[in-house]
């Protein structure tokens, strides 16, 4: 139920302009720094000026940016597409098909929730490093010895497989499957439509406006990313936008740039910032309508 009462959207409209005051504050700064010279000073109020197209010209044309943003959109394309395929199958499983340990199976993905990458990344890093180091060190105890030693470091499989699976997009599309009513269901069931059937015909455009959102929500995190490219890559050609930010910041040694700086930010920023732009009504119903 809303609220009609004056006093209270007058307050309501507040904190929202002083959010959004907020979270633009530093965007805006960001324009003003990229927009000023390299020996200029910046100061409140400052605008953006004229040379902010130079500078995001000079950024979007240098090769080495290019190919970081290659980089973050293979990694995010590539985590949004594994992480719904993964997700959606993994749901309908739970939802649809009756097999023992099914309970504890998706509770055991629902505790994943609180093992974040960070608590995870030393193991992760082990596994990228030596794939089948558990298969052959179980051959050794054989007496069979394999010269196979690959890796995932410094490769776009690297960056994408361990992030690859979330136990949040799972427990979406489960919410989202328990809604559909029964006498649908039955109703594929007499019709003679098997599993793969069901879930073309019937579960896919159901949770159309899930996938949505979350592709939206996957794409923004896959993007950026930042701690686990920075501990799985060394090859520079590797690189993400978000790491190619991070780089230009202030050293010991070196003087920094900040127009060049905020314009990188501004690029690497670009992408995500549009796609939520334009995909915000997809992003807000298809939200609202899980379990519905």
């Amino acid at each position: 139920m809303v609220r009609r009462d004056p006093v209270f959207r007058a307050v309501a409209a507040g904190v929202f302009l002083a959010g959004a005051l907020v979270m633009l504050l530093p965007v805006w700064y960001a324009l003003a720094i990229a927009s000023m010279p390299e020996d200029g000073r910046l100061s409140i109020g400052s605008l953006p000026g004229p040379a902010l197209i130079d500078t995001l010209a000079d950024v979007i044309l240098d090769p080495v940016i290019q190919r970081q943003l290659f980089n973050s959109l293979v990694m995010a394309a590539a985590i949004t597409a594994g992480k719904i395929a993964i997700s959606l199958t993994a749901g309908f499983a739970v939802v649809y098909f009756r097999f023992r340990g099914r309970a504890l199976a998706f509770w055991a993905i629902f505790l994943s929730l609180m093992l974040p990458v960070e608590v995870r990344i030393v193991p992760t890093y082990a596994v990228a490093a030596d794939p089948l180091a558990p298969l052959i060190g179980g051959l050794r105890l054989l007496g069979i010895e394999i010269g196979l030693s690959p890796s995932l470091l410094d490769t776009h499989a690297g960056l994408v497989l361990p992030l690859i699976a979330s136990a949040t997009a799972t427990f979406l599309y489960r919410q989202v499957f328990l809604a559909v009513p029964a006498d649908l269901v039955e109703a594929a069931r007499i019709d003679g439509a098997g599993p793969l059937r069901f879930l073309r015909d019937v579960a896919l455009p159901l949770a159309a406006p899930a996938t949505a959102a979350l592709a939206v929500i996957l794409f923004v995190y896959g993007w950026n990313q930042y701690l686990w490219p920075l501990l799985i890559t060394t090859d520079e050609r590797m690189a993400t936008v978000v790491m190619g930010v991070a780089r230009t910041l202030p050293t010991d040694n070196a003087e920094t740039r900040w127009g060049l700086t905020m314009g990188r930010a501004l690029v690497a920023m670009a992408p995500p910032v549009i796609l939520v732009l334009v995909l915000q009504r997809r992003l807000v119903a298809g939200l609202t309508d899980v379990g519905k």
